[in-house]
């Protein structure tokens, strides 16, 4: 097996497992909407249920709806990442684990969507009382971190190659 293909599983299992863990200890030990102060003023630990997409996107929208999108966009959404993986050099660590982030994020959330219909939130950051960041979770740090740095890399080769034109286009004249 291709050394990308097993960094893609051991980042993949590796964000699942705790991903899994940290929303099992949620759903067991706190009750819906308990909230325990990390940090006062900045952080703390609640119990949410997101029905939607990140920051509720689609949480009020028809239930039935919501379940067919819900639980049919994750396979397809894990299909296209494996197919851009495939494409990927693989010395290319950057996008193989960014890739891989976004991939073991993706099952993380999709097995709460499996199982509860929902997805479990529980990093719960705000500024006092005057500003509130939608709750997230692990799998959500892996999507939002992995989708980082393949934005970070396409601009930079973007750069590259328009730097290299121009190298290209001076030589010419």
């Amino acid at each position: 097996m291709k050394k990308k293909y097993l960094i893609l599983l051991a980042v993949s299992a590796f964000l699942i497992a705790l991903d899994q863990l940290t929303k099992m200890y949620i759903h067991t030990h706190y009750q819906l909407g308990e909230s325990t102060p990390v940090i006062p003023g900045f952080f703390n630990i609640t119990y949410v249920r997101n029905f939607g997409a990140a920051f509720g996107f689609l949480a009020q929208s028809n239930p039935t709806f919501r379940e067919i999108f819900f639980l049919s966009m994750p396979p397809i959404a894990l299909i296209i990442i494996l197919s851009i993986l495939r494409s990927v050099r693989d010395d290319d660590m950057p996008q193989i684990l960014a890739l891989s982030s976004v991939f073991g994020g993706a099952i993380g959330n999709y097995i709460d969507r499996i199982r509860f219909r929902y997805v479990i939130d529980f990093l719960d950051f705000h500024y006092k009382e005057a500003y509130t960041y939608p709750a997230f979770n692990i799998a959500d740090m892996g999507i939002v971190c992995g989708v980082c740095v393949l934005l970070l890399v396409m601009f930079l080769e973007g750069r590259q190659k328009k730097h290299s034109e121009k190298v290209v286009d001076v030589s010419n004249h």
